[in-house]
């Protein structure tokens, strides 16, 4: 057991684990614990994920048992880790981490020492290898702590929160974050159960992504399992909230948050989630009341919701995503509350999740569009059928013009313009994009145009239920696919659309009347022309944004003098819809409209959606050495604002800054 307290660490495991007088997260170990500072297998290891240090020769972990002490004065969580492997194993085992201090490994059968590396060589995007030396064990208990800096982890003091009385801490694991919050193989081809123990101070609570069991008292005797010592585990003001997924999930759907959280039912499997304050919680129960409807599609559609809830947590205003489907308990913006329930979409797509992604998923983040693509065609599937086709053709216009300016972005490395990537050697959060999302979608539905709705559906079924609880790579998909639906490789090009680089011959636009329209009036922008209050009076967000997003991104001076009569007549600065008001002020900054540059600050500062942060900080600082004056203002703002986004938002915009200054 330890107790941290001034730096120091004091150490005494049933007195047979050396003393630790001092430590930081990169010293050496005892030589009884730690032989080198390297990994002695780098040469001969064989990786079974470009992210990952996991070793394919090795077992996988199935089950993790985790205790975990939340200290929000330090901004770190004391913890213990009990893996078990799916089988006995001689030699080394290795390990994911990111940031965190290993203080012990033990084997639980006997309480006797495991030796250990933590190696010093620090790999910019993997992390930290943990190696561990195994005679015949199934099981390891690893007790450490995380670092004020761990990549998944937000710690926000309590003037961050809406009522600013309590701090908050949420998780976000996706890409391969969940190795900054405890020792694991941090690859989605692992697939694990797990249990928690959530030790919190009273005036708080927990939600995880599995199932509660419930909120207690700290025990004595053993409950903390030597995460840290007994008496801070059961000091008094403490609760411990208990959880267990019993369902195996790739490592990165972890999730947890911890704060003053408030809940309303909105149906039978669903409640919203949020931190407590009525009005928040009022907003989002209304915005979200149609999710059963949506769970009732879905399963219509491609089977029984196997997660039993679907619970919906709105974060802060920081979360960098739309939405992280973890499951039985959705992470959702803020943003996605707009008042008009089109919101609601972004919940179609984190619930499409539930059948492609969570049941089926990709084995390595080189797939990475068999989980967003085929999300995004069941997302588009869900909406037709809840909120008519003219809503889906719209989704499908905005994702087409998202898809054509990626191929823009990625112009100097059209390797992440094919499904099938390389990312050896690149971070996976560098290279997030709409192209595994909308390319994968439009993969999809051109199987869809060949073989018909009605057969396609039947594919599906066949497809989710033949999966069910894998992960699988393109190869395996597309083997699937030729086998069950004979021919498919003569009538379609497989290798062009899931190998070849940009958009494909035979991908196609949406054919609808109002998305025809919305383009067309877009077009007539360059004339002068701006639509007729009339023509948009029926407009709603996605309208709006569909029209914006087709507007010319580098306009002629002459039309420059449009864009404040157009924000004049239909306030798009003032949007409550992020999705407009963002799309808006990317055509303001473009157009060096400076008197928008504070609605530029003012939405930098408070949303932290990597989705608004990456288009409006880009626009700010690419371009010739004439926009001097945005790039300052772009240092500023960020210098300003950092510490309010998400590690990962923090590295994104640092990386976007890194490039063009």
């Amino acid at each position: 057991h330890y107790i941290l307290k001034e730096g120091l660490l004091q150490l005494t495991l049933a007195n047979q684990i050396p003393k630790i007088e001092r430590f930081s997260p990169l010293s050496a170990l005892p030589s009884s614990i730690c032989t080198t500072t390297s990994n002695p297998r780098a040469s001969t290891m064989a990786p079974i994920d470009p992210h990952s240090f996991t070793d394919s020769t090795h077992p996988l972990t199935n089950h993790v048992a985790l205790s975990l002490y939340f200290d929000f004065s330090t901004s770190t969580i004391i913890s213990s880790a009990l893996l078990t492997l799916c089988a006995p194993h001689t030699g080394d085992l290795l390990l994911d981490t990111r940031s965190l201090t290993i203080t012990s490994v033990i084997d639980p059968t006997n309480n006797t020492q495991l030796p250990f590396c933590l190696s010093s060589d620090v790999d910019p995007i993997k992390g930290q290898p943990l190696t561990v030396s195994l005679t015949n064990n199934s099981k390891i208990l690893i007790t450490f702590v995380t670092s004020p800096s761990s990549s998944a982890l937000q710690w926000l003091t309590p003037p961050q929160t809406f009522n600013k009385k309590f701090p908050f801490v949420y998780t976000q694991c996706q890409s391969i974050h969940a190795r900054s919050i405890f020792p694991c193989q941090d690859t989605p081809t692992s697939r694990v159960r797990y249990s928690a123990k959530l030790n919190i101070p009273h005036q708080l609570s927990a939600v995880m992504s599995a199932r509660h069991v419930e909120r207690r008292a700290p025990l004595a005797g053993g409950d903390a399992d030597l995460a840290c010592d007994e008496s801070l585990w059961c000091a008094e003001g403490r609760v411990v909230e208990e959880f267990t997924m019993e369902q195996p999930i790739p490592p990165y759907l972890f999730a947890f948050a911890v704060g003053e959280i408030g809940n309303r039912e909105v149906g039978p499997r669903t409640k919203v989630f949020a931190e407590s304050v009525p009005a928040v919680l009022d907003a989002a129960a209304k915005e979200f009341a149609g999710t059963e409807d949506m769970i009732r599609v879905g399963e219509k559609l491609f089977g029984n919701y196997d997660w039993e809830r679907f619970d919906l947590l709105v974060l802060p205003p920081s979360f960098p995503y739309g939405g992280m489907e973890n499951p039985r308990m959705v992470f959702l913006t803020p943003t996605v509350i707009k008042g008009d329930a089109s919101g609601a979409q972004v919940v179609a797509h984190e619930l499409a999740h539930s059948w492609t992604g969570n049941l089926i998923t990709n084995k390595t983040n080189d797939h990475f569009w068999l989980n967003e693509g085929f999300t995004t065609y069941a997302e588009r599937r869900i909406v037709e059928a809840v909120q008519g086709e003219d809503i889906a053709a719209l989704n499908i216009g905005i994702g087409w013009k998202g898809l054509v300016d990626e191929m823009e972005r990625f112009k100097d490395n059209m390797e992440f313009t094919k499904l099938l990537t390389n990312q050896e050697g690149v971070d996976p959060d560098d290279v997030y994009s709409q192209v595994p999302y909308e390319k994968g979608f439009q993969f999809l539905w051109r199987i869809e145009r060949q073989i018909g709705r009605p057969a396609f559906d039947e594919f599906l079924k066949k497809y989710i239920a033949a999966f069910k609880f894998q992960s699988i790579d393109t190869c395996m998909f597309l083997d699937f696919l030729e086998t069950n639906v004979p021919g498919i490789e003569k009538e379609i090009d497989l290798k062009t659309w899931t190998e070849g680089t940009g958009i494909p011959p035979d991908a196609m636009e949406p054919v609808s009347n109002i998305y025809t329209k919305i383009v067309s009036l877009a077009n007539e922008f360059k004339q002068g022309r701006m639509p007729s209050e009339e023509e948009v009076a029926n407009w709603h967000g996605q309208e709006w944004e569909l029209y914006l997003e087709n507007l010319p991104k580098s306009v002629e001076a002459s039309q420059v003098r449009s864009f404040p009569p157009l924000d004049c007549r239909y306030r798009l600065s003032e949007s409550k819809d992020y999705e407009v008001k963002v799309a808006f002020l990317q055509l303001a900054i473009a157009s060096r409209c400076s008197e928008y540059y504070n609605v530029v600050e003012k939405t930098l500062k408070e949303v932290g959606r990597m989705k608004y942060l990456r288009p409006l900080y880009t626009a700010l600082v690419q371009g010739n050495a004439s926009k001097e004056e945005e790039k300052i203002f772009a240092q500023r703002v960020f210098s300003e604002a950092r510490e309010t986004y998400h590690p990962i938002a923090q590295s994104v915009v640092e990386s976007i800054l890194s490039k063009h200054l």
